[in-house]
């Protein structure tokens, strides 16, 4: 397998078809999709187990919610290394999601008219982490604590064959609500509720097409965090380590075959180094090995602010480069600057959410993160003093628009204040 390295014409083609991948292509899996989201909903734990014996591995006799002593168990079994591994992970990302929360405030914006915030929580979130290919620990971890931090009071996973490392995961944070369903079933469940599994308010965590294909399908009944797709990592370098450089593209490719990797560089030796390095790193790694050869390149470019401008075209959900460009970066779910800042490290321990946007979205938001799990609410009072120094003006404007109502509201309170 070899990393393809695309210069002039073709590196311009395959960056203008990047720019308009947006979200991966769900029209395929939509139909099987809306025929569970429908059966779940009408059905509840009756549709629900039928596709968790079929998919998730839920025995007959399985409750689908899982018992607080099973989640003690787990932790309890978990070896003391993982466990500080947990630990330590968990404090850094529920110390990066309290930098995060947003603060409620209130000022005077003009004389007799003060303007606020309040910060409410959501009242129940769900969160979806993968079973699948692999257990994901780390997304529990990644969804749960930014909605503690948030103070949200209900907190739902939904997880299909739980391994270990998760549920222990779950009972360190204290989770009472844990559930072994997933797919789109399980999306269903929580947009809907069922019996097992009461409704939620929002919805948040990546999966596969069926999951995301879930995701879309029930966003105007239950909300949302975005639509996310197969992994992408970009790489903007001129002279870095091509070892680290080449692990980076592997790691990020091994999560799907699917999964975007590039490279974008002006010199041309490190572009054949990282394309031996990759080579000899893929053998042993199928997965990564098709990602690389299907979707993998290594764009050469005149400079690294041309590299810059590319990688901002591409929106890539992480994006490596030198820490002296970030200035220049406009579009990347999460950056990670100089050689000795893996992507992995954000994937797991250093803080910032993993949980990213793809398919362009990073043009117009970053991760998930606490503003996801709270309300923002506006909040105004105005004095007699305020109100006639507003009310002139705003009257003007109700005029102007037509509408007499509000005009007439402004008008009675201002002759009165």
């Amino acid at each position: 397998m070899r990393i393809r390295i695309l210069k002039g014409l073709q590196k311009d083609r395959f960056v203008r078809a990047l720019e308009q991948r947006g979200s991966k292509d769900l029209a395929k899996v939509e139909p099987a999709v809306r025929r569970i989201v429908n059966d779940v909903r009408r059905h509840g734990d009756r549709a629900l187990r039928r596709y968790a014996m079929r998919w998730d591995d839920l025995r007959k006799d399985d409750a689908v919610r899982v018992r607080a002593a099973d989640l003690h168990d787990a932790w309890q079994k978990t070896p003391k290394e993982l466990q500080d591994a947990i630990t330590q992970a968990a404090g850094n990302i529920r110390r990066y999601s309290e930098w995060q929360k947003p603060e409620e405030w209130r000022r005077e914006i003009q004389p007799g008219v003060c303007v606020g915030q309040l910060v409410r929580p959501l009242e129940s979130v769900g969160c979806y982490v993968p079973g699948g290919r692999y257990p994901l620990p780390s997304t529990l971890l990644m969804t749960v604590i930014p909605a503690q931090i948030a103070g949200v009071p209900e907190i739902r996973v939904v997880s299909p064959r739980p391994g270990q490392a998760t549920l222990a995961a779950a009972a360190f944070l204290g989770v009472r609500e844990f559930y072994r369903v997933g797919g789109a079933q399980a999306v269903a469940a929580l947009a809907y509720g069922t019996e097992s599994i009461p409704r939620v308010s929002k919805i948040v965590g990546p999966g596969n097409r069926y999951v995301t294909a879930a995701k879309k399908l029930v966003a105007f009944d239950c909300a949302i965090e975005f639509l996310a797709g197969p992994t992408e990592a970009v790489i903007v370098s001129a002279e870095g380590d091509p070892a680290f450089i080449a692990c980076d593209l592997v790691a990020q490719a091994e999560h799907d075959p699917d999964a975007l990797c590039i490279l974008i560089t002006n010199s041309r030796g490190l572009a054949k180094a990282v394309q031996m390095e990759v080579q000899r790193r893929t053998r042993a790694n199928p997965t990564a090995a098709q990602s690389l050869s299907g979707n993998g390149a290594i764009l050469m470019v005149d400079s690294l602010d041309q590299a810059v401008e590319t990688a901002n075209r591409i929106a890539p959900e992480h994006l490596t480069l030198p820490a002296v460009l970030a200035p220049a970066v406009q579009n990347a779910g999460s950056i990670f600057l100089d050689e000795f800042t893996p992507q992995s490290a954000g994937d797991y321990i250093s803080g910032p959410n993993h949980v990213l946007p793809t398919g362009t979205m990073a043009r117009v938001r970053g991760g998930l993160s606490v503003l996801d799990y709270v309300r923002i609410i506006s909040c105004q009072e105005i004095s007699r003093e305020g109100m006639r120094r507003i009310a002139p003006p705003a009257i003007l404007l109700a005029e102007a628009e037509g509408l007499r109502g509000h005009a007439e509201s402004l008008r009675v309170r201002c002759a009165n204040a």
